[in-house]
């Protein structure tokens, strides 16, 4: 009698457990179910024994989540990341994800920005710190929010990293076709040698874009150094020569 009252207990707990909690089961989601999914992958990530990939994952989650809407699920990934490189990565695929969803809102960018800004504030390796804000300097950019890309730059302490933050915001306002914006941002380059780059870079893109009178007024703020104005201004002389490629 006792052996048949344990046979049933056994059986009436087995289908509970196996219901309740299914070990070695992962959670099903519908396949056109993005939330389920992205809960599902996060899951999944927390038990990737392999730390760099670990981290590696989140960056690329932290990046759908922006996509989609959920910028401070995004964030939130940032903190399980280890590498500093790979926070400064996260911190740029989270902004130029925003950026390129074109938010309406200019409220959001901002509370967007600051809070990465106080994520990059917490990387303690200097160089991955200095490149955490550059790239937050290059997604303002993106995002057209030039105000917040000078501020951001400015404030970079070391100079190469500050130049160098400067040289891609104007890249990036040069791509959209804004020549002020790019000029005002390399204005803020205070070596001769940086600032002169900065110019025959900026001429190129006006000269890939089909902006001709842009490229030519890019490439006539190079100061000081006659072989590189002479080489942008031949550059836009080739523009329509099919054996002459821009690099």
């Amino acid at each position: 009698m006792k052996r048949l009252l344990l046979c049933l207990m056994m059986l009436i707990a087995v289908p509970a457990f196996a219901q309740d909690e299914q070990p070695g089961d992962d959670m099903r989601c519908d396949a056109s179910d993005k939330a389920c999914l992205m809960d599902q992958a996060e899951k999944t990530a927390a038990d990737i024994e392999e730390q760099s990939w670990k981290d590696k994952v989140y960056r690329e989650l932290a990046k759908i989540y922006t996509y989609e809407g959920h910028e401070d699920r995004a964030l939130s990934l940032i903190g399980k990341i280890e590498n500093a490189d790979t926070k400064a990565m996260t911190i740029r695929g989270i902004g130029f994800a925003a950026a390129d969803s074109k938010w309406e809102n200019k409220e959001r960018y901002d509370a967007l920005f600051a809070k990465l800004d106080t994520e990059a504030q917490k990387i303690d390796h200097p160089p991955s710190f200095g490149i955490a804000l550059t790239y937050i300097a290059m997604a303002q950019a993106f995002a057209g929010d030039d105000a917040g890309a000078t501020k951001t730059a400015a404030a970079m302490e070391n100079d190469a990293l500050r130049h160098k933050a400067f040289g891609e915001s104007a890249e990036i306002q040069a791509e959209r076709g804004d020549f002020d914006a790019a000029m005002d941002s390399i204005a803020h380059i205070d070596s001769l040698p940086f600032r002169n780059k900065a110019h025959l870079t900026i001429a190129k893109i006006f000269i890939k874009k089909g902006m001709m009178q842009q490229a030519y007024d890019a490439a006539m703020k190079i100061d000081d150094n006659a072989y590189m104005k002479a080489d942008a201004l031949q550059l836009i002389l080739n523009a329509d020569n099919p054996e002459e490629n821009i690099k």
